[in-house]
This record gives C-alpha cells, sequence and structure tokens, in this order.
C-alpha cells in the first residue's frame, strides 16, 4: 500500500471518528436513557431555509410542520384536520367561495395570529419578487397565476383578511383536494413584521423566526444540528408531550445506525448495508412515501436534447437489480412518474390506470444510443457528470448508475456527490448532465407529479418541453369534470414517459429504526416527513 492510500485510510478513519463525535453531541438526555419526555434523533440534510414562501425540499418541511401551523395540519393518517382554522369553512353553493374562522391562537412571542398573518403570507409567495419556486401551488387561488406573472395586481388575488380572525379565500375553479394544499407550508402563515425586520436574513437562523406549531425551533448549528422545543404559546399545548427533540446531522449511515445501536440516538435510518443484519427485528419499520426518484438529463445540453439517447439511458438501467440488490428497502421499480398508491379518483388508485411503460432492454437501448450519436454527428458523447447528493446510500446508487451506463451504453460518467443544499441550487441553476432527483407528494392527486414538469416550472430542471402536454396539464388544472381530468393525466403520463422526459428508476419505500418506546409518532406519505404532534415516550 502506497503512503498516499495509508494516509487516505487514515484520514477516512479520524473523519469518521469526528463525525460520532460530533454527532454525539446533544445538548438533551436520551429520553430511553433518562426516561424524560426527550428524544433524540437523526437527519441526513441541513434544511436550506425555513421561509415557508420559499422552502421547496422534505427536510425543511418537516421542520415547518412541527414549528408552524396553517389552516390545516396533517392527521396521524394524512388526513387534513383543522389547525389554525377554529372550525370548518362556510363553502359557498359553487363551491369557489371559502370563510374561515381563525381560532384563538399566538405566536411564540405572545402575539395574536390573525387572518392577516394569512393573506399576507400567501400574497408575498406569489409576489415575484419573492421568486417562489412553489408559487404555483397557490394558483387555485382566484387571480394568484395572474399575480405572480406579472399579469394582475396583488389586489385582485382571491385570498383577504375580512377582519382579525375571519379569512376569506376565492378559487379559480372547484378541485378536489383543496383541503390537503390548506396543510401545505406554503399556506402557512407569516408576520409581516418579522418578515420585514430580518429581510434577506429572515428564516436563515433559529433566532430570526417566530412559531404558531406545537414546538419552537430553539436552537440550529448549520449542518450540524437543530432542536425543537416545545412552545407554550401553542393552542393545543396540552396534546403536546415532547418537551425536547434534538436532531443532529449524520450523512454516513454507519455512523447513524452506531449511534443508534450504542443507545445515542433514538432513531436512525437504515441503509441497505444493515438491513440484512436487522431484518425481523422488533425496532424496524418501513416509512410510507408517496414519491418517485429518477434521473433527469440537461435537455439544454446538445446530447440530452436527442430524444434517442434519453430513451437509451431510460432502458439502459436494471431497475429490479436497483430495488432488489443495492436499496433492499421496499421500494419497487417505477415505469412511470406517478407513484402507483396515487389516488386517481374516490374508487380507484392511478397504478390501475396508468399506461405508462419503461422497459430495462440493453440491448435495444445500446441501438437506440448510436442512433442518437449518429443523428447528432457524434462518434463518442465524451464524459458525462452525474450529480448526487454526499450520503453514503446516494453516493452507492450513483455507482451503480454509472456501472449501468458504461457496460450497458459505453458512455463515460463520473460522479460528483455534494451535500443536500448544494445539489438543490445547482439542479436549479442547471450546473449539471445528470441529476440524481426525487420527488415527493405535497397532495394525493397525480397532479402534485405531473405539473412540475410543463415547460418553465421551476422544478423542471432538465428543461423538458412539449406543447402536447402542456395543454393538458393546463386543461386539467381547471377542469371541473373530474373523470375527464384523469383520462388527460393518463394520456399526459405516457406522453412524458414516452419521450423521456425523465430517467424513471423507482417509487421510493424506506426502511428505519426506531426504539420501541416511542409511542404516536406519524410519519407522512405527503409534504413533511413526520409530525412530532402526538409522539410520547412510554414504558422505558
Amino acid at each position: 500500500m502506497s503512503k498516499r492510500l495509508k494516509f487516505s485510510s487514515l484520514l477516512a478513519i479520524l473523519l469518521v471518528a469526528s463525525l460520532v463525535l460530533s454527532a454525539c453531541n446533544f445538548s438533551g438526555d436520551s429520553g430511553g436513557a433518562s426516561g424524560k419526555q426527550v428524544l433524540n434523533l437523526t437527519d441526513t440534510a441541513e434544511p436550506p431555509n425555513l421561509d415557508s414562501a420559499k422552502s421547496t425540499d422534505v427536510a425543511s418541511f418537516t421542520i415547518l410542520n412541527n414549528t408552524m401551523e396553517g389552516l390545516y395540519r396533517p392527521d396521524k393518517d394524512d388526513k387534513p384536520i383543522l389547525g389554525m382554522a377554529a372550525e370548518e369553512p362556510k363553502i359557498s353553493e359553487d363551491k369557489k367561495t371559502y370563510t374561515f374562522k381563525i381560532r384563538d391562537a399566538q405566536w411564540s412571542d405572545g402575539k395574536p395570529v390573525t387572518a392577516h398573518d394569512f393573506e399576507y403570507a400567501w400574497k408575498r409567495a406569489l409576489d415575484p419578487k419573492t421568486a417562489s419556486e412553489y408559487a404555483y401551488i397557490l394558483y387555485p387561488v382566484l387571480n394568484a397565476e395572474k399575480f405572480n406573472t406579472g399579469k394582475g395586481s396583488r389586489d385582485e388575488v382571491g385570498v383577504k383578511a375580512l377582519d382579525d380572525k375571519t379569512l376569506e379565500v376565492k378559487l379559480e375553479q372547484p378541485i378536489p383536494y383543496f383541503k390537503d394544499l390548506l396543510s401545505f407550508p406554503t399556506y402557512m402563515p407569516q408576520r409581516q413584521d418579522i418578515v420585514e425586520k430580518f429581510g434577506d436574513k429572515y428564516a436563515l437562523e433559529a433566532k430570526n423566526l417566530v412559531f404558531n406549531g406545537p414546538f419552537i425551533l430553539s436552537d440550529w448549528k448549520h449542518e450540524k444540528s437543530f432542536q425543537y422545543k416545545k412552545n407554550d404559546k401553542y393552542w393545543d399545548k396540552s396534546t403536546v408531550k415532547l418537551a425536547e427533540v434534538n436532531v443532529n446531522i449524520v450523512k454516513d449511515n454507519a455512523t447513524s445506525v452506531n449511534l443508534y445501536k450504542t443507545k445515542k440516538v433514538d432513531y436512525s435510518p437504515l441503509g441497505s448495508d444493515f438491513i440484512d443484519a436487522y431484518k425481523g427485528k422488533p425496532d424496524v419499520f418501513t416509512i410510507p412515501e408517496l414519491s418517485s426518484w429518477y434521473l433527469e438529463l440537461n435537455q439544454t445540453k446538445p446530447l440530452f436534447k436527442n430524444k434517442k439517447i434519453r430513451q437509451a439511458i431510460a432502458m439502459a438501467i436494471d431497475k429490479k437489480t436497483l430495488t432488489e440488490s443495492v436499496l433492499k428497502n421496499g421500494s419497487v421499480p417505477a415505469n412511470g412518474i406517478v407513484p402507483p398508491e396515487t389516488q386517481a379518483n374516490d374508487k380507484q388508485k392511478f397504478s390501475e390506470v396508468t399506461q405508462a411503460n419503461v422497459e430495462y432492454n440493453p440491448q435495444k437501448a445500446k441501438q437506440l444510443f448510436q442512433e442518437g450519436l449518429k443523428e447528432l454527428g457524434m462518434t463518442s458523447p465524451g464524459k458525462v457528470e452525474l450529480l448526487t447528493q454526499d450520503t453514503s446510500q446516494a453516493k452507492k446508487d450513483a455507482e451503480f448508475f454509472k456501472e449501468q451506463l458504461r457496460v450497458n451504453l459505453g458512455l463515460d460518467v463520473s460522479i460528483t456527490a455534494v451535500p443536500f443544499k448544494e445539489r438543490l441550487q445547482r439542479s436549479k441553476d442547471g450546473k449539471f448532465d445528470i441529476v440524481y432527483s426525487g420527488w415527493g407528494a405535497d397532495y394525493n392527486d397525480p397532479m402534485t407529479f405531473l405539473d412540475i414538469f410543463i415547460t418553465g416550472s421551476s422544478y423542471n430542471r432538465g428543461k423538458w418541453s412539449n406543447s402536447e402536454y402542456d395543454a393538458l396539464i393546463k386543461k386539467s388544472q381547471s377542469n371541473p369534470n373530474f373523470e375527464e381530468r384523469l383520462q388527460d393525466l393518463i394520456k399526459a403520463e405516457k406522453i412524458f414517459i414516452d419521450d423521456a422526459g425523465v430517467v424513471p428508476l423507482y417509487y421510493r419505500s424506506r426502511l428505519a429504526l426506531k426504539q420501541p418506546y416511542i409511542k404516536d409518532w406519524p410519519w407522512h406519505l405527503k409534504g413533511p416527513e413526520y409530525s412530532l404532534k402526538w409522539a410520547h415516550i412510554e414504558g422505558k
């Protein structure tokens, strides 16, 4: 072994040791060890920011779900239940006007939560100056899209505080999932005085926020840890049992599992390297999800503008081997972009009606790849970069994709693994060739997976574009004929997959470890990962 290799090995050992030491540096006692209502958890990602108008990722959504509250919040069964709304709204006969009464509730600094906080937050997210990537999720509100796209005014938007306790919301058209939307982070309230006080620094530090949810974020050490404490000003504080939750950011799964094994933490993700060792043990649980994972190809680059090249890459990856031998967590191969458990309507799942399909066919993939190169006038595409996250599992997945594309297509791939926040920013800026991406449902409807790929969408990172697809999605966003809408969405997904808008990989399921003394800790299929409102420690 060379000196350089020896030094690298020593450095790796020291790095893992430092990770273990830093991950053990919790500010609270372990709930399991002390009997107190204190949880110690791990997470793999730093939340980029906690501005509900700008947040785009599940790490941020989970914190917001536990520290903030909209008109509704998801319950233990993923159904929307009353939050800041004191009662169910009055709904007009045409189902386009909702009138909400705001309950008597306080922010963490003691000031009352008002209807004005909702009007301000929604209009701020829609303001083009805010540049919210999630502004489109507010488009069901009357004139929201017009304001966001510079074709209308703030005053025309259909959300208005009639007084401190009454909020009126007018919709463009009735939609079947509006209640689900109302528990989504972009629909949460914001305090205008706090936003304006901190300006560009708003929501980038724990001290630059106020909270109206079950917990406050009491500490946030970037890329290291964050801490929740019970919010004594929360309207339903008697339901909240946990006093403190400490979350350390641990990207290496071996380190996280070791912390769990040595009782330093009460929860840990379970990566593929440890699944066999823990198989059948009572502390293993499945994390439910409505999510799709895929490769996005940067179609501003000549190579990926070619349809045959994109189709070849989609056919060249063995998704069965990926899910059964690499992930090993219950994920299943994806043929489309909409997960099978997504509701098509009140009676059917989308998997029962979908027509999308991508087969693993390395022979055909190689043929298409060569035809695509010929159309482009290329003999070789050169090296392409695969951008991924710097967690141990993401890097392992990327190595699999790299080898599949090398063996089946002769494509030379280099891997760039970066922190979560940087991956999001590079994806947004188009600084990639191929990026390993995923999308989790914001609400239980196929639209949450399909509308992100229309031309010009901020989440359409690969810049795929198809006018027929755009027309189908636009029509479906406001079509009150729900059966016709479903048929249009089925057709849209088929167009998207046939044209290789992305490379579908799998519908994700995850395994994790949690101590049996953690009770009533619901994990969600959509939006945030979990809720801590009802969680508590019992029987330890």
